[in-house]
This record gives structure tokens, sequence and C-alpha cells, in this order.
């Protein structure tokens, strides 16, 4: 991949594909509509009878009439009712179906960023456009069939009103077109408002994330309200900003109240009048308040979507932030899965740099033969994580190439790859669920006796049958509830299950005891060369068990051989593993020796 095109924004998604894309399939929008303008229908026809009810039943006094006139208005009720509770229904049921779909499309995207974009974003960033903009984008989704009803409901009874009394009518709508600026002008004072809510809502988040991962770090240096002070400040800035928001609404509401007030009272002082006068008649003005009061919810809601419509545009902005970013590393079309094989593993000429840093590998040529362990060591920064990484693809070589069995890793689908390496880091991370749960993550629905298989070759059958419920016992967040050597333990059985190609071992047992240590790398071996393993360790006896160490310094291979001829042949060896030419001599007489290769 050129580096100059990894993590760009691409232009082709805009914040108006983010708010069309919410809507699901069209033909609910479309059912949504039709079941409006039955509710339309039923509605506007309602005042319209009564007003014949009125001047051809009660005016005249013909009871018979009258109760016809009832009985058709209580039928236009229940279709009204009926209409609007499915409407209501039905605009739910469209909002929260895309809101559904773009959570899954976000979050399917996220995860498939590379690392270097999750190293750069918080993970509260994310998880704050994940839910607080969703919920924004949903407000207008939802409305959109309520909006399409509103405005038929407002042509419908501006016609009516017109064939009723144009000239009463153009008195009475004199007044509502202010509530429609109104409620357009209130919404884009609340808009910057809205966005700085979310925008700090974020930041709250991200701070309560930081806070509630790291308590452990928090509560060891006593740094609880420095942290809580830090969200503080975030949270006085929403509490603020929703204030000013609801002042602003309040300066409002009169608008909305009087104006409707006003037009009714032209109504009435007009249409009085033409009562009077014998050129309207009492219907004519009871159907006109109605109609008046009718209209002012149709007027407040254009307005307030419109202005919702703004919030929700910069939402889908910051959605499209992520939605936006090209995934660093992705399979090509058309790629074939990684083919079988043994499990060689080769770096050809391999030349990589993390983005604004110095090359951490040069040049480097290694290979793993099939089913052997290879073990390697180097200070830090040496590149040595950078080689478990290139092998499972989350970055790609600058120059050079990775193979395994012969196949470039870039030329194969890479979830076919990753299911055939797997990497055990030192900082383990378990998912809140149960032992059997974690365990089986890499490999879901594996047998019983498989599982335990993989337990006991991690030594983890042991503390997993003193837990109350064994498999079944839940462990936390994190595995917060284990030690740290269980952890790791439950992640190397993780790692053997899955049943890899290649499997990479970080200082994948840094926390757990020697002796524990030794049992796992003899069940490893035991395994009979069932995968080829690359250690990464710093203790000597870790590095002892490999067939083959490699030292890396500064990006290349210093030496390749065997632990104990390195110790005698590579300088600075011996002291790269805290270990002295004449200790291991010292261990190697007390029967300390590397074994030989895997069987």
């Amino acid at each position: 991949m050129d580096p100059e095109r990894a993590g760009r924004p691409r232009d082709s998604i805009t914040p108006r594909d983010i708010l069309f894309g919410a809507l699901p399939e069209r033909h609910l929008v479309v059912l949504a509509a039709c079941v409006g303008l039955v509710w339309v229908a039923a509605r506007v026809a309602i005042p319209f009878v009564a007003r014949e009810a009125i001047d051809t039943a009660i005016v005249p006094g013909d009871l018979a009439a009258l109760w016809r006139y009832v009985a058709l208005i209580l039928a236009l009720g229940v279709v009204q009712a009926s209409a609007g509770g499915l409407r209501r229904f039905l605009a739910i049921r469209i909002a929260m179906r895309g809101e559904t779909r773009l959570r899954q499309r976000l979050f399917d995207h996220a995860t498939r960023l590379g690392l270097e974009y999750h190293n750069r974003v918080p993970a509260g960033q994310l998880m704050s456009r994940a839910n607080t903009d969703l919920l924004q984008i949903r407000n207008v989704v939802v409305f959109v069939p309520l909006v399409l009803s509103n405005i038929a409901t407002f042509v419908a009874v501006v016609v009516v009103l017109g064939l009723i009394d144009w000239v009463l009518a153009l008195v009475t709508l004199v007044c509502l077109p202010g509530i429609f600026l109104a409620a357009l002008r209130m919404g884009r004072r609340l808009t910057p408002l809205t966005v700085t809510t979310q925008r700090e809502l974020a930041e709250v988040a991200e701070q309560v994330e930081e806070s509630i991962t790291g308590i452990r770090v928090v509560k060891a240096f006593g740094r609880e309200q420095q942290r809580v002070a830090a969200a503080a400040g975030h949270a006085e800035v929403v509490r603020d900003s929703t204030v000013r928001a609801g002042r602003v609404r309040a300066e409002y509401l009169p608008v909305f109240q009087a104006l409707p007030t006003f037009a009714i009272v032209l109504a009435l002082a007009f249409g009085g009048v033409r009562v009077i006068n014998g050129t309207a008649s009492i219907g004519d003005l009871v159907a006109f308040n109605t109609y008046v009061l009718i209209l002012v919810q149709p007027l407040v809601l254009v307005g307030m979507v419109v202005a919702q419509y703004q919030r929700a545009k910069a939402a889908a902005e910051r959605v499209c932030e992520v939605l936006a970013e090209e995934p660093e590393i992705k399979t090509r079309p058309g790629a074939p899965p990684l083919p079988p094989g043994p499990g060689t593993v080769e770096l050809r000429d391999v030349t990589f740099a993390y983005p604004g840093r110095p090359a951490t590998l040069s040049g480097l040529d290694l290979t793993l033969d099939a089913g052997t362990t290879v073990a390697l060591v180097g200070p830090t920064a040496a590149g040595k994580t950078t080689i478990a990484k290139l092998l499972a693809r989350f970055h790609d070589v600058d120059s050079g190439s990775v193979r395994i069995d012969g196949e470039d890793v870039r030329d194969v689908d890479l979830d076919s790859l990753r299911r055939e390496v797997a990497i055990v880091f030192e900082d383990t991370f378990l998912f809140s669920g149960t032992v059997a749960e974690n365990v089986t993550f890499g490999r879901p629905g594996a047998p019983d006796f498989e599982i335990e298989r993989a337990t006991s070759a991690a030594e983890a059958d042991e503390f997993v049958a003193m837990l109350a419920e064994g498999y079944d016992a839940m462990i936390g967040e994190h595995g917060y509830t284990l030690s740290g050597g269980q952890r790791q333990r439950l992640a190397i059985a993780r790692a053997l299950l899955a049943r890899p190609r290649v499997l990479v071992l970080d200082d994948a047992t840094s926390a757990v005891d020697a002796a524990t240590e030794a049992r796992i790398r003899e069940s490893l071996r035991e395994l009979g060369g069932e995968c080829t393993t690359l250690v990464i360790a710093r203790r000597p006896q870790t590095v002892a068990l490999a067939d083959t160490v490699v030292v890396l310094d500064q990006g290349r291979i210093r030496a390749q051989g065997p632990h104990a001829d390195l110790v005698v042949s590579c300088p600075g060896y011996a002291e790269l593993l805290g270990l002295d030419g004449g200790e291991f001599r010292r261990e190697s007489r007390h029967g300390t020796s590397r074994p030989g290769a895997r069987p």
C-alpha cells in the first residue's frame, strides 16, 4: 500500500449520505407516508364535518341529521387514532432500524481500521459517535414520516380554508408563518449549543473510559480527584450549554403560544363580523378556529425538524469522519485464502517504519522452518514485536515481503491469514464473560475435550478447576479478577485452541513463574511440531528452550544460532539476558540445557 494513502480520508462519503443512508428499506417509508395520508384525511375532515353538523343540523334543529354527523365524526376519530398510532409506530421502527444499521456499519468499519487509527483516536470518541451522534441522526429520521404527513396536513388545511372563505383564511393565516420562522430561528440558535454539547459529551466519555480502564493506575498514584476534576470540567460545559439551550427554548415558547392565540382572536373578530353580516356561518367560524389550532403543530414541527437537521448534519459529519477513513490494511479484490502448508515463515529484505519514525526494520532476512521454535532477543525497540505484527499483517512492509508457506501475506485473504497466525501479547486482554467463552474466542463451538487439552497445555487447567464454576466462571472485565499469570495462561490456551499454523508468544509468560513457564514450554514441545512458534522473551530459561535464537539490534539480525553457542560467541548476548557466560556454564553443569528440536 502506498504510505501516502494510508489512513487518508476518502471524499466519497458525505454527511448527506450518512443521513439518507440511515433510512431503511424505502417500502417502509412509503407505507408510513400512505398511513400518514389516511391520518391527514381523517384529521382534516373532522372540522369540516363539524361545520356541516352545525350549519345543517344544529342550527335548523334536525336531531336525526345531528346523530348521523356525530356517528361520522366518531368513525373519523377512530380512523385518525388508528392511523396516528400506526404512523407513529412506523416512524419509530424506521428510525430504530436506520440507527441500528448505521451503528452496525460504524462498528464494522471501526473494527476494520488499522492499529494506527485506533492508537490515534481515543475509544471514548468512538463511543460518543456510536451513541450521542447516532441519537441526533435518529431524531431526524424518526420525523421523516411525521413531517411528510404534517406538510400534507398544512396544504390540505390551507386548501379547505380557502374553499370555505378565502378572505377569512387570509386574515387568519397572516400570523402563522411567524411560528415557522420562530421555530427555524430557535433551531439555528440551538445548533451550536447542541454541537458543543455533543463534543463535550465525547470528551466526558473519553475521560470516563480512560479513568475506569486505568483505575488501577489512578488509585496507585492517588489521582482520583484529578481525574474527577478533568471529567467535571467537560461536564460543566455540557451543563452550561444545556442550560443555555433551555433558555433559548424558554425565550421562544411565548411566541409559539401567543401567535396561535392571535390567529384565533383574528378569526373570532373578523369571522364574528362576517357571521353577523351574514357572509359566513357559525359552522365556518368554528371550523376556522379548529383549523388554526391544527395548523400550529405542523408549522412548529417542520421548523424544529429543519433545525434538528442542522444538528443531525453536525453529528453525521462526526460519524463521517470515521466512515471516511480508509482502512490501512485490507484484502485485495479476489485474493484467495492462505493455502495449506506446514508453517514456514520467511521475511525477505523487509524494511518497515512506523509513521513519523525512523525505520524499525532495515533489510531484514529471516526464515522460520516449519514446526521449529525460534526466539527473538534484542534491546528495546529492536523490532521484535514489529515482526510479530507483520506476520499477522497488522501493518504492511514498506519494502520486501513477509511470506507464509511461500505466499506473500498481502496477496491472501486477510481473515484466512489471521486464522492461521495467533499472537499472545504480554499485555493480555480477556473479555467480560466466562472462562470457556474467552478460551473459545478464536474457535467458537470447539469440543470440550479440545478446550481442556488447550488449557492443560497452557498450565491453566488447575486454577480453572479451583474456580467455583469452573469453565462457566465469570472472570469480569479485562479479566482483572484473575492474576496476571492466570490471564496469560488463558490467553495462551485461547491461542492454542485456535490451532494456528504460526504461534507468536510476545513476552506471553512474563507474569508466570519459571517452573510453570518450563511446563508450558514442555507442553508446547510435546505438541509435536503442530505449529511454528516465534518466542519473544527476555528470560534466559525461556530463550534456552528455543531451537534457534535470533538476536536483533536496530532492525537487523546481529547474530543467530543456538542459545548455548550465542552465550559464548555473541558479545553482549549474555548481558542482554542478564546472564554472564560463567553463570550459564554453571547452570549447564546442573542439568539446564537447551532441548533439541521438536520431533
